[in-house]
């Protein structure tokens, strides 16, 4: 019989559960924005990459457009994101992050030093930490594709 490892000796564990626990650390922050973690997720992509279809951040998330749909009229609800219909085709619409959505910005920053702080590792650990994670990601996409 092959070894079957104890769940907390499983990858997938240790990154399923460091979720669970940033996403904790990051709630009290999140909630005094007013915004919630996958709220929070899209704005980094708007403010990273400007205006975008629905389809590119669901791309960029890897979320279906049927979750995306009710987050993003949630956001646009409060103010901080504007959906519009591209003119050139119609059936496109288009994100865009509004003056308020940008004001947020700046007052996420402490959610990276939270987690900094928090992780008590030295930042280049962090980074190489990353940087092995999304190695892993990518490796996995690639050689079993990005479907459920």
């Amino acid at each position: 019989m092959a070894y079957r490892p104890r769940l907390a000796e499983q990858l997938c564990y240790s990154i399923y559960s460091t979720s669970i626990a940033i996403k904790r650390l990051y709630k009290p922050l999140l909630d005094a924005m007013g915004i919630t973690y996958p709220q929070y997720l899209v704005l980094n992509v708007l403010w990273e990459r400007g205006k975008l279809p629905i389809g590119g951040i669901g791309e960029t998330l890897a979320l279906e457009t049927s979750t995306l749909t009710p987050l993003l009229k949630r956001l646009e609800g409060e103010g901080f994101i504007e959906r519009v219909r591209n003119p050139q085709d119609e059936r496109q619409v288009m994100i865009s992050i509004t003056e308020k959505g940008k004001r947020l910005e700046d007052e996420s920053l402490c959610l990276s030093q939270m987690l900094f702080s928090s992780s008590e590792m030295e930042l280049a650990q962090l980074q190489r930490l990353n940087q092995e994670l999304i190695s892993l990601r990518d490796n996995i996409v690639r050689h079993h594709g990005g479907s459920d």
